[in-house]
């Protein structure tokens, strides 16, 4: 079930460009049995076998309790297969969105995050390994330059003070169009999402909208990859200024025009 060398060179150059795996590291995979996170899953067991460097794997799926039944066995079974620990933790995300006046996925995010966290430390994992990918992290820059007017996104390898904790993301440089399509082609089914708005986030929409306007602008999806990078700063205005800041020239602008009158 080896991954086409196309996708493992991009594994490979993720891998290798951030600095994500060192020896001897110990590395929990955050795995909620979706398409990406069972493909990092078999792309990081991979990596493990044909990489000089050794590593530990260790699997964790969070249970946010959204609902009575949820297919963890199936999750554990691949993991098995892979010759990978698979845990389980409960975690009441459902309570906290109820009581939150955050976003749902705001709020589901930062506990799961959270959690996840907290029981890599728990074990002793020094990296926690998610499954962002290309179109993860485009959306993300798009969806926040449109909503908070900030160009920023997530990065590929980030260290947590708070924790100790090093989180990786080592599908930076895949589609999800590639993973998608690898995971058809090997007949290997996702666990149906528990959200309750599952395809209805804010995310699903600027990925729609994405997808809307590349038939007018064929390289919008290359060129926001393009604009992640700080090399693609160029001229940008200044930071806006205080009203203090402004006082002294404003008020001598003022009086200027006041003597020309």
């Amino acid at each position: 079930m080896s991954m086409p060398q196309l996708m493992f060179s991009k594994l490979i150059r993720a891998v290798v460009e951030f600095e994500m795996i060192a020896d001897g590291d110990s590395i929990l995979l955050g795995v909620s049995g979706g398409k990406d996170s069972l493909f990092l899953t078999l792309a990081m067991a991979e990596l493990r076998s044909r990489v000089k460097k050794k590593f530990m794997l260790t699997a964790l799926t969070i249970d946010p309790m959204f609902r009575a039944e949820f297919d963890v066995d199936r999750i554990k079974k691949f993991c098995a297969e892979l010759g990978i620990e698979h845990h389980v933790r409960r975690t009441d995300i459902n309570g906290a969105i109820e009581s939150s006046n955050r976003s749902p996925c705001f709020t589901c995010s930062y506990f799961r995050r959270a959690a996840v966290n907290r029981f890599a430390v728990e074990i002793g994992c020094n990296k926690v390994a998610y499954a962002h990918h290309l179109d993860d992290a485009v959306e993300t820059f798009f969806m926040s330059l449109l909503s908070s007017g900030r160009l920023t996104t997530f990065l590929p390898k980030t260290f947590l003070d708070r924790t100790g904790v090093t989180v990786i993301r080592p599908l930076s440089y895949i589609r999800e169009s590639e993973i998608e399509n690898f995971m058809v082609e090997r007949g290997i089914d996702a666990v149906k999402s528990p959200c309750p708005i599952d395809g209805a986030t804010n995310r699903q929409s600027i990925k729609e909208l994405i997808r809307r306007l590349e038939p007018e602008y064929p390289d919008l999806f290359s060129h926001l990859a393009s604009g992640m990078r700080t090399s693609a700063i160029g001229e940008l205005w200044a930071v806006a200024k205080t009203r203090a800041e402004m006082r002294e020239e404003y008020f001598a602008t003022i009086a200027h025009c006041a003597e020309k009158k």
